[in-house]
């Protein structure tokens, strides 16, 4: 085994910015760990038929708990902080566990949707695949421009990931619209609001990956993409799967011997 590379200081990520990335990834994996529990549990409050939305909503926010911690442990062991001097460890940061944790669970964030919908099972799978494909294509152009070396590449893989991305945009608005409209009146706003919490996080997203473009210093870019991903992350994983569990809630009150007035869990 090769003697790891000696210690060396990082004179663009301040200690400061170092700590606020680590916080930042400590708040996320207890966000994402409590979202994964609170929706489980939540399971039993609403009908059958919206349980799997449920599962899949918290099995997102699982993964992401996970890959949160494996890249806590990977910043952790990246750096030291000594005298308010960070240096490298000789150990790299590996942020391909955030590219992993986005293929597994943005497919799935567009499908808790699609099911909490109750669709019919054609329109469910039909829709489900086309977002799910897209989602992952949208990860897998991406993830290139995001380790390349050159703003060039960036921005080429960016563009690239751009062309899936607005497809789903339009399956959102265009595709699922006219679902929604058979929704009940009830719950249409809260569907739509998920849409647009959908939307706004992930549109997010391309704003950070263009952060390396505004010509700051490496520390500042390094902790606005960490700490930007991070936020969006909340945003579309926890932030959306509890306004799943909120239109699964409202959407049970119409299911026959469901709700209050049948005398199990009631609504929220």
């Amino acid at each position: 085994m090769a003697p790891a590379a000696p210690e060396q200081n990082v004179d663009l990520l301040s200690a400061s910015q170092y700590f606020f990335v680590y916080n930042a990834f400590s708040f996320t994996l207890a966000c994402m760990a409590a979202t994964t529990l609170f929706l489980w549990f939540a399971r039993s409050q609403v009908a059958p038929a919206y349980r799997t939305a449920l599962t899949i909503s918290g099995l997102v926010t699982a993964i992401a708990a996970y890959h949160y911690w494996r890249i806590f442990e990977s910043w952790d062991s990246a750096y030291d902080v000594i005298d308010g001097t960070v240096t490298v460890t000789g150990l790299a940061f590996n942020d391909a566990y955030r590219y992993v944790d986005w293929l597994l669970t943005v497919p799935l964030l567009l499908i808790e949707l699609v099911l909490v919908m109750k669709l019919s099972r054609s329109e469910t799978v039909s829709k489900s695949w086309k977002l799910g494909i897209a989602a992952a294509l949208m990860i897998i152009l991406g993830y290139p421009g995001e380790i390349s070396d050159t703003i060039q590449e960036r921005a080429i893989w960016g563009a690239l990931s751009t062309i899936p991305f607005l497809y789903i945009v339009w399956e959102l608005f265009k595709g699922l619209g006219e679902s929604i409209e058979r929704q009940p009146v009830e719950v249409r706003k809260l569907i739509k609001d998920a849409r647009l919490v959908t939307f706004a996080s992930w549109g997010f997203y391309p704003i950070v990956y263009m952060a390396p473009f505004v010509g700051a210093g490496g520390g500042s870019v390094e902790t606005a993409l960490q700490v930007g991903y991070t936020i969006a992350d909340i945003i579309a994983k926890c932030g959306v799967g509890i306004l799943i569990y909120v239109i699964a809630a409202r959407k049970s009150e119409f299911e026959p011997g469901w709700g209050a007035k049948a005398g199990t869990a009631p609504a929220t």
